[in-house]
């Protein structure tokens, strides 16, 4: 088996189950610092101050790099664990997930409050939207306006995003590749332009595609090419 992709999420989700009358109310949020995940966190804890318990996990950085999860006064590894699992098996690399749990006066056991701090967490992750993350490579291409048209083909063909065109003297695109297509691809490209094309930038960024728009992680360049 290969190694699973990272993901990120891109928009909030939300969830709500009810275990013998205890409701938990979840919320999954796109985190890319761990600053951002401690906000959301604050934000939820201030939305649901009379709750008795607001539990959380986040996942922070490239293949999971960083990992916190509170069990917020629930017995040890029967909240924040369980939330953490859900966001470890999708693969998340960017979120934080917080339970808010409204006691209804029935106790459900260490058995019976991971279930459903998982499954309340799996809900509100389902609910958001997420995408594949990859390592790519943006250029910045210059060529003439002959060449312009056939390179845009090209892109299109091999499903290469154009996030940007300029019109002057010459014509300057903006592409995003798979860093594993950017060697065979750069060679197709100045096939196809007669070598009238320059690669005036060339980056290394992790990026996610969805709805037909680009998302940019910064991340270290040399965690790009590990």
């Amino acid at each position: 088996m290969g190694e699973k992709t990272d993901r990120v999420i891109l928009a909030e989700g939300r969830g709500e189950i009810t275990e013998k009358k205890s409701r938990f109310l979840a919320v999954a949020a796109p985190a890319a610092t761990e600053e951002e995940a401690q906000r959301i966190i604050e934000q939820t804890k201030k939305e649901h101050w009379n709750a008795r318990h607001n539990c959380y996990a986040y996942v922070i950085g490239n293949r999971q790099r960083l990992q916190r999860y509170s069990d917020d006064g629930e017995p040890s590894q029967t909240a924040g664990k369980p939330i953490l699992d859900v966001l470890l098996g999708e693969g998340i690399c960017n979120g934080v997930i917080v339970v808010t749990r409204y006691f209804g006066g029935i106790l459900l056991g260490t058995g019976g409050l991971v279930r459903a701090y998982g499954k309340a967490a799996a809900a509100a992750l389902s609910d958001s939207r997420t995408a594949p993350v990859c390592p790519g490579i943006f250029w910045k291409l210059q060529t003439d306006y002959n060449s312009a048209g056939r390179i845009t083909y090209l892109l299109e063909q091999r499903d290469i995003p154009v996030l940007s065109r300029e019109y002057g003297q010459e014509v300057i695109l903006t592409a995003a590749a798979p860093a594993g297509e950017a060697q065979s691809l750069k060679k197709a490209l100045t096939e196809t332009a007669g070598g009238k094309i320059l690669f005036l930038e060339e980056e290394k960024k992790l990026y996610a595609r969805s709805e037909g728009n680009v998302h940019i992680f910064e991340m270290e360049t040399e965690e790009l090419s590990r």
